[in-house]
């Protein structure tokens, strides 16, 4: 891809709100490619960042800049899933066709686009139905699917089987897989060890709003190089 985003750059981020600093001097690259889990306790900053990221919030101090050109992604560019799904009051097939036509695809062309994705997500069957009597499982893969539609080059994630069950989770990790393998960057949070293990490239280890650690997953698991990184791992309570 000629016309690229990334890398994406962290410079000195920082984000204050009701007087408590709750990210603290994030610096980091996310270049194409390697899938990037974003790990840490409760509290640590994950969701925060990956909204600051996302453009939703703008930092309090320091620069979020794509590709080096100091501007904004552009819209269309990137997208996000949240732990809770955000779905419209309409069908299935309309959560995904409105989502096209905000992005400027022709109304000729959105029906066969969206019941491709819906298609992937194994939600065609489901099209005509209202969004919100879809299972939690479903609701999730409907807004991949959602995504999928819209081909972003950076999906960013937010603890996106949080809620769900083991069958649920490994379909929305399918998923997820796919979209690597097309080609998308992910960037993603979750609090579940295993899952990280599973899709993780590289990891971003966050504590009390600091990064702690940026290293590949591989090295991360094996070899911790901070002691909140190594008590994480072994299931530790940190505060």
């Amino acid at each position: 891809m000629t016309d690229t985003i990334l890398p994406l750059s962290i410079d000195g981020v920082g984000y204050t709100a009701a007087g408590r600093r709750l990210i603290d001097g994030i610096s980091a690259t996310l270049e194409a490619g390697p899938r990037t889990i974003v790990l840490g306790p409760n509290g640590a900053g994950k969701s925060l960042l990956l909204r600051l990221c996302h453009g939703l919030i703008r930092p309090t101090t320091g620069h979020i800049t794509w590709a080096g050109t100091g501007a904004p992604a552009r819209p269309g560019h990137q997208a996000m899933v949240f732990q809770r799904p955000v779905l419209l009051r309409r069908s299935t097939f309309a959560n995904v066709t409105y989502a096209l036509g905000l992005k400027g695809v022709r109304r000729h062309a959105r029906k066969a686009l969206a019941l491709a994705a819906l298609e992937r997500a194994g939600l065609a069957e489901r099209a005509t139905q209202p969004a919100r009597l879809l299972s939690g499982g479903e609701q999730q893969r409907l807004t991949l699917a959602r995504a999928w539609a819209l081909e972003p080059e950076v999906l960013f994630l937010d603890e996106p089987t949080a809620s769900l069950d083991p069958a649920a989770t490994r379909r929305v990790e399918t998923l997820i897989t796919q979209f690597h393998g097309a080609g998308t960057k992910i960037v993603m949070t979750t609090h579940d060890l295993g899952q990280a293990r599973r899709l993780a490239d590289e990891v971003l280890f966050l504590h009390h709003g600091r990064l702690v650690e940026h290293a590949p997953a591989g090295d991360f698991f094996a070899r911790p190089q901070s002691r909140e990184a190594a008590a994480f791992i072994e299931g530790d309570l940190l505060w």
